[in-house]
């Protein structure tokens, strides 16, 4: 109920308890003095706790992790979003206001400045280090750099040892290798100028989901007409820096290929007379290679061929992949060229285009595959209805300034039901981290759009 709606209440209220009583009814509140304690009220809120009924049972169930393992990566999760949550409940509004607007660009500016001036590589491993002899060895200003790394020890980033001196912490020591610190000049450059836009783009657009991938967010805020994946082509790199931030992101996590989340021998091998010469497994849009060369490392005794497809120019940047591994250029928005495959598998490609997009590249698989033996396996984030993890609805957030986006189980159904293909079982890993769906040929109800 809005403010006015509660005034108009109140009158009504006190003028029938005073009509009950043979009073005659007070006067109207000031609608001025309403708004004004309103706004008293909510400048207390603002300078509260969040959530200070939570506070006692985050810390009961931080304490209670005092014994586990930090080798335990899943008990190491659910301890870290405990000390965000608590972190959160503790914040007021006001602290949330400046951390998102001020710290967490800052944050970013900060990081890619120092990375291109390789001040991580130069704290690591020794002994502090001073501003002036980081800036001898950066050739920088010390002034200017004393200013960025004093917001860097703020952050946490670096840590600071005494006046103007400052050593590595384990994320910094991490952003000295380039694979890792080329995720901040990739996103920055690529990305941020899209996400910056979508709230004018999204205005303008009177706030409808986007579904036209040359007309989103991104060409907004790039003041171009180009598709994300032209821009990507032209400028090799950023490309390989996004290539190496994907791989970070993979880094550490569950995979698809492990004992405890799919079964591979069982399910695509088991039962099958699969020998030398026929493909075991076709990865779409499968970059340099990544996935498919841990699959043959995983699964060296797994007999098949191994086909890795992108487009030319990706194809002809492949170095030293597996005897059995075949590079091959293959645009996937046109009929697949190898037939009867046992597996048809993309990794975070559909998430990449919006759905009638998507709908192409699935209706292009099906007639390549044998009903009853080949299978289509796709490894993509599930939204959940409820509890998502902030990696999933973050990333579903920048792919919205590029008219893509994330999926629910239902949209993915209906998504790949249309075209042509049916789920056999979605085999899911811990929160936050992607699923597999397995889809088999379906009933021959092609949707056509």
């Amino acid at each position: 109920m809005d403010l006015k709606a509660n005034v108009t209440h109140i009158v009504i209220h006190n003028h029938n308890n005073a009509a009950t009583n043979n009073q005659p009814p007070p006067p109207p509140p000031d609608m001025n003095t309403n708004i004004h304690q309103s706004a008293m009220d909510v400048d207390k809120i603002a300078t509260s706790p969040n959530a200070p009924d939570a506070v006692p049972d985050l810390i009961d169930q931080i304490a209670s992790s005092r014994s586990i393992s930090l080798e335990d990566p899943q008990a190491r999760l659910r301890l870290r979003d405990a000390a965000r949550s608590l972190a959160n409940a503790l914040e007021t509004p006001q602290e949330a206001i400046l951390r998102y607007c001020w710290s967490e660009a800052t944050g970013h500016a900060a990081i890619e400045t120092a990375v291109d001036l390789g001040v991580f590589s130069e704290l690591v491993g020794g002994e502090p280090k001073s501003v002036d002899e980081l800036a001898v060895a950066t050739g920088s200003d010390p002034v200017l750099l004393s200013r960025i790394l004093k917001h860097l020890a703020a952050l946490e980033v670096i840590t600071e040892t005494g006046p103007d001196e400052y050593t590595a912490t384990n994320f910094a020591t991490t952003l000295s290798l380039p694979r890792y610190a080329g995720s901040f000049p990739a996103l920055c450059h690529w990305f941020f100028p899209g996400i910056y836009a979508l709230p004018e783009f999204l205005k303008k657009t009177g706030y409808r989901n986007p579904s036209d991938a040359t007309n989103s967010a991104y060409q907004l805020g790039h003041h171009i007409d180009e598709h994300f994946f032209e821009c990507a082509q032209k400028n090799p790199t950023l490309n390989r820096q996004f290539s190496n931030h994907m791989s970070v992101y993979r880094q550490g996590r569950p995979s698809w290929m492990d004992n405890d989340f799919y079964p591979v021998r069982k399910r695509l091998v088991n039962g099958t007379n699969i020998r030398g010469k026929d493909v075991l497994l076709v990865d779409i849009g499968g970059s340099t290679g990544h996935d498919v060369s841990e699959f043959r490392r995983r699964w060296l005794d797994v007999p098949g061929r191994l086909v890795l497809q992108d487009l030319p120019e990706v194809v002809a940047t492949v170095k030293d992949l597996h005897e059995s591994i075949e590079p091959m250029a293959h645009d996937f928005f046109t009929e697949q060229p190898v037939q009867g495959a046992r597996v048809y598998y993309m990794h975070s490609v559909l998430h990449e285009w919006p759905d009638d997009m998507c709908h192409k590249i699935l209706s292009n698989l099906v007639p390549a595959m044998t009903p009853g033996y080949s299978r289509a396996l796709i490894s993509e984030n599930i939204v959940p209805s409820l509890d998502a993890h902030y990696e999933t609805t973050s990333l579903d957030i920048i792919m919205l300034s590029i008219a893509s986006g994330e999926r629910t189980e239902g949209h993915w159904t209906k998504l790949i039901e249309s075209s042509g293909l049916k789920i056999v079982k979605i085999w899911t890993a811990p929160k936050g981290v992607e699923s597999l769906i397995e889809c088999e040929i379906g009933d021959g109800k092609l949707s056509r759009r």
